[in-house]
C-alpha cells in the first residue's frame, strides 16, 4: 500500500516539475515550485530521511519559494505577451 503512495506522490512531483516548466506567468510558476519542494519532503519524510526532509520544507518550501515571490513582486513586468 505504501508503494502506490509512493507512486502518486511522483507523479505528483512529475506533474508539478513539468508545469513549472511551462508556466508563463512567474507568480504561478514559484507557488508551483513550492508545491514541488514541498512534495519532495513527503517522499523525502517516506523514505526515513526525517533530516532531509525537514531541511527541505524549510529550505526548498519556505524560504526559497518566499525569495522567489519577493523577488517577482519587486520587478515590474514588462512584457508585450
Amino acid at each position: 500500500m505504501i508503494w502506490l503512495l509512493d507512486l502518486i506522490i511522483l507523479a505528483l512531483v512529475v506533474v508539478c516539475a513539468v508545469a513549472t516548466i511551462t508556466l508563463r506567468d512567474l507568480l504561478g510558476a514559484a507557488i508551483v515550485f513550492g508545491v514541488y519542494s514541498f512534495l519532495m519532503c513527503l517522499l523525502w519524510a517516506e523514505m526515513g530521511a526525517v533530516d532531509v526532509a525537514f531541511t527541505e520544507a524549510t529550505v526548498g518550501a519556505g524560504v526559497s519559494t518566499i525569495l522567489f515571490i519577493a523577488a517577482i513582486f519587486r520587478t515590474t513586468r514588462r512584457s508585450k505577451d
